[in-house]
């Protein structure tokens, strides 16, 4: 009897250890298919529920039904459960944990390379193109380390750190109306050799910059206008940011867009700001979906760092008539969908952690 009870305790344990290493050996990896170019669309705040009201409000058509693999991501931070966007594009960026604040660094506030820094190094060309200042906290992970994000100015100073080769944003008072130091930083990009617009100047419209030179477009002195306001430019834009970026270099390009306000209208309850501004969202994926299905070797990826709101679409909602609820006017610790389409799109299903996006990037770089 106690040597049929051995027998079947070793069958129960190493039952599962002999299929696993069966499955191993019988199923063969398909090979990944590598991406010259990455394109990284966060929709800052954007959960599920805020894709869903953008849809149903949009006759019931999304850009987000092109794309053949979903998964999801675990955005929890080092410090919270509830991430903040500073900690949540740090993992993007640089595929660590960190706390709630910090701006391209890690538990330790010491500095972690970013992969737009590494794309740099490794000769690819790089953009942002962003609905909020440049210094804000989704963007400025990607190319500044500052312990916290609330020190916009000194985030301002690391674009002159970098040559990131194409740059849309607002926040221009954080570059000529500094109050710490009194210096021109816009002055000294020029002097750098970068083309520079602003709001001033001309209208939102994407005229396309010289190809021999770095390209900067300041929106606005400070937080860049809603979609419903008027404000235009991200989809222009950042299909003029894909196209100089694949000009400037012969080895690739990195480019992250962000539209930031859907987490503001997140945060002011305000169901109509968050559905206008997933509209304009989803328009600008749309434009980047056909440059990307024309290029044949860019990867594109739209995630968001967080669900902002507890967003739900109520009780009395049509189709193009969104009945928006919220449980808090803060983020929340949502599981965060993810969406891949071309070279390495497959990597992206599934459920991982938020750091793994980072991860899978360079793995489809082939890095």
């Amino acid at each position: 009897m106690k040597k049929l009870l051995i027998i079947g305790l070793t069958l129960l344990l190493c039952g599962p250890v002999w299929s696993q290493k069966k499955s191993k050996t019988v199923v063969a990896a398909t090979p990944l298919r590598q991406a010259k170019n990455v394109i990284l669309l966060i929709g800052d705040g954007m959960g599920l529920t805020h894709i869903s009201a953008g849809m149903y409000f949009n006759n019931n058509q999304s850009q987000f039904e092109r794309f053949p693999v979903a998964g999801l991501h675990k955005a929890y931070s080092a410090s919270d459960l509830i991430t903040d966007s500073a900690a949540g594009a740090t993992a993007f960026a640089s595929g660590i944990k960190t706390y709630n604040g910090a701006i391209g660094v890690n538990t330790d506030s010491m500095p972690v390379k970013t992969i737009l820094e590494q794309a740099e190094e490794k000769g690819l060309a790089t953009g942002m193109v962003v609905t909020s200042t440049l210094t804000h906290a989704t963007p400025a992970p990607f190319v500044a380390h500052v312990r916290n994000r609330k020190f916009e100015e000194e985030i301002a100073t690391f674009f002159l750190k970098t040559e990131v080769d194409f740059l849309v944003g607002g926040g221009k008072k954080f570059f000529d109306q500094r109050a710490t130091d009194g210096r021109n930083l816009v002055k000294e990009l020029q002097a750098k050799g970068y083309q520079i617009n602003d709001f001033s100047q001309n209208a939102e419209s994407a005229t396309p910059p010289d190809p021999s030179k770095n390209f900067i477009y300041f929106s606005a002195d400070g937080d860049p206008a809603k979609a419903s306001e008027g404000r235009t430019y991200l989809a222009p834009y950042s299909v003029a940011a894909a196209k100089h970026l694949k000009q400037r270099s012969e080895k690739g390009f990195f480019l992250m867009i962000e539209g930031s306000q859907i987490d503001w209208g997140g945060h002011a309850n305000n169901s109509d700001y968050i559905v206008s501004e997933v509209v304009d969202f989803d328009q600008t994926i749309g434009k980047i979906l056909d440059f990307a299905a024309a290029d044949g070797e860019t990867l594109v990826i739209v995630t968001a760092d967080h669900e902002t709101g507890g967003y739900a679409i109520n009780p009395g909602s049509e189709l193009g008539k969104i009945r928006g609820a919220f449980t808090t006017n803060q983020h929340t610790a949502q599981l965060v969908p993810v969406f891949a389409f071309g070279p390495g799109a497959e990597l992206f299903a599934g459920i991982y952690e938020n750091t793994a996006i980072y991860e899978k990037m360079k793995a489809v770089l082939g890095w």
